[in-house]
């Protein structure tokens, strides 16, 4: 296994939605071990500590839930991730959805400026597709893939000159989309497996062709790992429940295929509301996923046989 040099950037954003409690999310992650965890790997683990967000000069708008302040988390975070990938492998603990709209922002103009195409791994319940026009909630954590696939309608916010190409994204886990969304995306070139698709298919086929794809274009791919990803009876702490998500096993493969691709370049850890876990397991399962990525196994010694 490759050792890697491993950045992790506490972004404790709470603007992406009204209900409160992701900003302790990077210190659950923090007590739950995660650097220990991937220092017991052999990967190097730096902690660079919170992103603050930037106080931009945007007024509130009706209707938008703490629109200033989602921008100025957008601008910061974009910066702490070019900053932060130039030195090694990004990982930003979340902090609501909305933390992605800078994250990816800033990996992908390191990207760019690679001359590599950026690619999208999104594990989510939801498509977070929606713009500041579209949606109806108001809660700007359902915005990114919409932002940073260049769509209009994102006034205020950081422009996006590199928007990713709706080929490069891939959605796996969805089970909660609204019926304007749901229009939205059908009309994009966006890869999008729900849980219908991975019962009847299988998670590794339908992950296993994307990585391919990336693999063939030599991209750099941004997974960002949302908690509801999961089913919310083995990851109850987010706001976001929606029965019928991807069980542990299946979590675990998915890392596990990432980490056999060696194509990761940069991870969100999302959602996690410690306010809403049970005795910190929400936590303690990212942090596993996390590790599998970056090489965990359950058979990492020979195992004897048996006479």
């Amino acid at each position: 296994m490759e050792n890697k040099r491993i950045l992790l950037v506490g972004a404790p954003v709470d603007s992406g939605k009204t209900r409160l409690g992701c900003l302790m999310g990077p210190d659950a992650f923090r007590t739950a071990r995660l650097a220990g965890a991937l220092r017991d790997l052999g990967h190097e683990v730096s902690d660079l500590g919170n992103v603050a967000p930037d106080c931009p000069d945007v007024a509130p708008r009706p209707g938008l839930h703490s629109l200033p302040e989602t921008i100025g988390w957008t601008s910061a975070l974009s910066r702490a991730a070019q900053e932060a990938i130039r030195r090694g492998m990004p990982i930003f603990l979340g902090g609501d959805h909305a933390l992605s709209l800078g994250t990816v922002h800033g990996v992908a103009a390191h990207a760019a400026a690679s001359g590599q195409p950026q690619f999208v791994l999104w594990l989510d319940a939801h498509s977070d597709f929606h713009t500041l026009q579209t949606t109806d909630s108001g809660n700007l954590h359902g915005t990114p893939l919409g932002y940073l696939t260049g769509r209009p309608g994102f006034d205020g916010f950081p422009a996006v000159p590199h928007p990713i190409p709706e080929q490069n994204v891939c959605i796996i886990g969805l089970r909660s989309v609204d019926a304007a969304e749901r229009a939205m995306l059908e009309a994009t070139q966006i890869r999008r497996h729900d849980m219908r698709d991975i019962d009847e298919n299988g998670i590794a086929k339908l992950l296993g062709a994307f990585l391919d794809t990336v693999a063939a274009a030599n991209g750099a791919l941004h997974v960002s790992l949302d908690v509801d990803f999961l089913d919310p009876s083995v990851a109850p702490a987010v706001g976001t429940t929606v029965p019928g998500g991807a069980t542990v096993r299946e979590a675990h493969l998915v890392m596990e295929m990432l980490h056999d691709s060696g194509l990761m370049t940069s991870l969100d850890l999302v959602e996690l509301n410690p306010m809403l876990d049970e005795r910190g397991r929400t936590a303690q399962l990212m942090v596993d996923l996390a590790a599998s990525a970056l090489g965990r196994r359950v058979f990492d010694r020979p195992t004897p046989r048996s006479l």
